[in-house]
């Protein structure tokens, strides 16, 4: 599935945020990367290159990262300073003056991105509607002096085109399946071409000594150990950047693809396709996963079923595990940007008010139910309960940064299960997951943990305590359906606990 255009971005993707001319006197064009962190398969460089040339500017690809936001640690900065440095060498030898800034303490970056556009001819950024970036795009288009629009790389679907909010997976699918079909045939550029550029830029000297250039090699080295971020919170196993991406979805579709449906949920195999990290941090590109695939089974989206009744298989005319792999990174996490881009208020995720009426009515009249346990973040945090497989799944978010498949629903439903009220759990989750989680704070992993509380869910049968009519999961059940004891032992450290 090869991108239909060299350029020529489509206008469903673009997002005016400061409607102004291009300024005449402007040196160069800016791409501010901040969630599209690739230097291919990106619809932002992409009209960054289509401004750049038909305004006969260079451009100039500004990619910062700030020590102030919320639950900055060591894990996230390294995995985003080795895409960082993936970038300076895709960008090395071209005609891009490729801008890496990493921020040495809260607030040294203030002032930067003015100084750029006080240059500037144009402006691109990245549309995300998720954490802090969409106030973030609000600050800077209101204090723009050129023209900026936002461009949307999220996904197959713009994350515009809807309109509305879904509420159920299956209503998503049967939109998509109606409406999808000519966003396959839109795919960003494989390898732009960036030679076909004005050369690049110089920027003043006195520019570059107030913020300078991040030393990549030096912060990877012992650099990150001195920002002033949360150090407990330490790198995990899993290397970042678009190169390490690459290889995930290569090693995916050659050797686990086949039997994912059956491993994707099994603790002590590793069936998943490992991207979801390198989705978040924007390493990698849908469009790139789909491609990969579409060649690996000899698809195109001609070959499109006509399916149109919402069900989980058929339409995409792919191998049964291919269509499973598919329902999850398109309907699941796109159904996800879905809710983010449709909601009013900023943090609305963190809300139980989020949740549909049904969700928050039958968790508001079990509110007072005796817990059977009741558990602190502190000792949530620590994986101090008294189940081991939940402990194990604590365990493994905390040093590896994810946990797996199946268990992270039942780490969600525990935490219900052992807090003192379905505010505090929400909160606990939400907490817990954006701390450790190289996929939190990202919109797929904030439907996820509201999919716990009921989202995009309906109503179960039996009514239980504690979780009414929320479905439930239960570590006896969890152990019954599989091998546990591997990860248990692994992620526990051989301290077993009493599993009820």
């Amino acid at each position: 599935m090869e991108s239909s255009q060299k350029y020529g971005v489509p206008k469903s993707r673009i997002r005016i945020l400061s409607d102004q001319h291009p300024a005449e006197a402007g040196e160069f064009v800016v791409y501010w990367m901040t969630t599209a962190r690739r230097a291919h398969w990106n619809f932002g460089l992409d009209r960054a290159v289509e401004l750049a040339l038909s305004l006969d500017r260079p451009l100039l690809v500004l990619e910062p990262l700030r020590v102030g936001y919320r639950w900055a640690s060591e894990r996230f900065h390294r995995f985003i300073v080795e895409g960082m440095l993936d970038n300076a060498g895709a960008f090395a030898g071209t005609n891009v003056h490729y801008f890496p800034y990493v921020e040495p303490a809260p607030g040294a970056g203030s002032g930067l991105l003015e100084a750029l556009m006080e240059r500037a001819a144009a402006m691109v950024a990245d549309d995300y509607p998720g954490f802090f970036l969409p106030r973030m795009l609000e600050a800077a288009a209101a204090r723009s002096t050129v023209r900026m629009e936002a461009v949307d790389s999220n996904g197959i679907l713009p994350i515009h085109t809807p309109g509305r909010v879904f509420h159920r997976a299956y209503d998503f699918r049967r939109y998509l399946q109606k409406e999808l079909s000519p966003f396959l045939f839109e795919a960003p550029a494989s390898s732009p071409n960036l030679e076909e550029l004005a050369p690049p830029i110089t920027l003043p000297a006195e520019l570059h000594k107030r913020w300078p250039m991040a030393d990549l090699e030096q912060l990877l080295s012992d650099g990150i150990a001195e920002l002033p971020i949360d150090h407990m919170v330490m790198p995990g196993p899993l290397v970042g950047g678009p190169q390490a991406a690459g290889q995930h979805l290569a090693d995916f579709v050659a050797n686990k693809l086949s039997d994912y449906g059956q491993d994707r949920n099994r603790p002590e195999g590793e069936g998943t396709s490992g991207l979801s990290s390198y989705l978040h941090f924007g390493h990698i590109s849908t469009h790139e996963v789909l491609h990969s695939l579409a060649e690996h089974e000899g698809w195109s989206p001609w070959d499109l079923g006509d399916i149109t009744s919402g069900k989980r298989t058929g339409w995409w005319n792919l191998s049964e595990p291919a269509e499973a792999f598919l329902d999850q990174i398109v309907t699941w996490r796109e159904l996800g940007f879905n809710a983010a881009c449709q909601q009013k208020t900023p943090g609305e995720e963190e809300r139980i008010e989020s949740l549909p009426p049904w969700a928050q009515l039958t968790l508001s009249e079990h509110r007072d139910d005796p817990r059977p346990y009741v558990y602190t973040i502190d000792q949530f945090e620590r994986a101090e309960t008294h189940d081991d497989l939940w402990n194990a799944a604590q365990n493994q978010l905390r040093k590896e940064g994810r946990i797996q498949n199946y268990l992270r629903m039942l780490w969600g439903k525990k935490i219900l299960h052992w807090s003192e009220s379905p505010e505090t759990a929400l909160a606990i989750m939400t907490e817990l997951n954006n701390k450790y989680a190289l996929d939190g704070r990202d919109p797929n992993s904030s439907s996820g943990i509201r999919w716990v509380l009921g989202m995009y869910d309906r109503a179960w049968g039996p009514e239980r305590p504690v979780f009414g009519k929320i479905r439930f999961m239960s570590e006896a059940n969890t152990r019954r359906k599989m091998r546990v004891d591997a990860y248990i032992e692994r992620w526990n450290g051989g301290q077993a606990t009493l599993g009820l």
